[in-house]
């Protein structure tokens, strides 16, 4: 058998599916091959994705490349996977997480709390931007998209003092080497899904079963909580909101944040990995609750 994964052109993304090839081909002996797709994300770099439709223009594309029967299956960033989905999908398997921190990367080496006043950062997410602010209200905040080498080339070309990346693309792609500061999680929370890797099917395809045997059950314990947590607060793009779980035995730990107004809650839960999608939902609760 050989599978074709549907995944986007950046180098990140492809990095990212060969793990996934990896994984298959180990765990069953099956090849696979890349199909490249192009996402309206990808052509629209000119605008924050709040402005454009949200997370959903990362998968759009690859969806229908799905329904045209053109792949198997396609590898996303869980992070760029909305938390609805339409019901001829699922995500079959959650096949492995990296380091979930943001990370920032320095013009010069300087620490991000080192930096002086007026300092200039990048970042086009508004939930950096509103942590990012949180930490240092001095600080400039200059909105940048595009693949990881295009940000990274931004620093100097628009003269910005550093840039927040997620450290799991960094890794995956062997650049943890230019990461001057890791941000506590628990402070500075990251994106529903930072870090782990989604598997995507249409329901009827009969490879759903292959692919399933690489799933994560901590993975997706985790993730399954942070996007409940999201669809409760009907979270996006439009709106500063993280989560974040880590489980401790048969429990699960959850923080999250979310913006009421003009003031960026944060609060925590823990309870049994079988609840998750209730604890997710508690958590926004007690986030409205203030």
């Amino acid at each position: 058998m050989n599978l074709i994964i549907a995944t986007r052109k950046s180098k990140l993304a492809q990095a990212q599916t060969e793990l996934v090839m990896s994984m298959i081909k180990e765990n069953f002996g099956f090849e696979s091959e890349k199909l490249l797709v192009v996402t309206e994300g990808d052509k629209r770099l000119d605008v924050t994705l709040d402005k454009i439709g949200g997370k959903g223009l990362f998968v759009k594309e690859i969806e229908i490349a799905l329904m045209e029967r053109k792949a198997h299956c396609a590898v996303h960033s869980m992070k760029d996977v909305p938390f609805f989905l339409e019901h001829c999908f699922e995500i079959a398997a959650m096949p492995s997480r990296e380091d979930v921190r943001d990370a920032f990367v320095s013009m010069n080496g300087l620490s991000f709390f080192d930096l002086p006043k007026g300092a200039r950062i990048g970042t086009s997410s508004i939930r950096r931007s509103a942590q990012l602010k949180s930490l240092r209200k001095d600080i400039d905040i200059v909105p940048i998209r595009g693949n990881v080498q295009t940000r990274i080339e931004k620093i100097e070309k628009e003269n910005l003092d550093g840039i927040i990346l997620a450290a799991a693309g960094l890794k995956r792609m062997g650049m943890e080497g230019i990461i001057t500061n890791y941000f506590n999680p628990s402070d500075f929370i990251p994106a529903v899904g930072q870090g782990a890797l989604g598997i995507e099917i249409l329901k009827d395809n009969e490879e759903g079963q292959i692919l399933r045997g690489i799933d994560n059950i901590d993975v997706r314990h985790c993730v399954e909580a942070e996007r409940s947590f999201m669809r409760a607060l009907n979270g996006g793009c439009h709106s500063p909101i993280g989560a974040y779980g880590e489980l401790h035995g048969d429990d699960i730990y959850l923080i999250g944040t979310f913006q009421i107004g003009d003031k960026l809650v944060k609060k925590d839960i823990t309870g049994n990995r079988e609840d998750r999608i209730k604890l997710g939902e508690t958590l926004a609760q007690k986030v409205l609750k203030k």
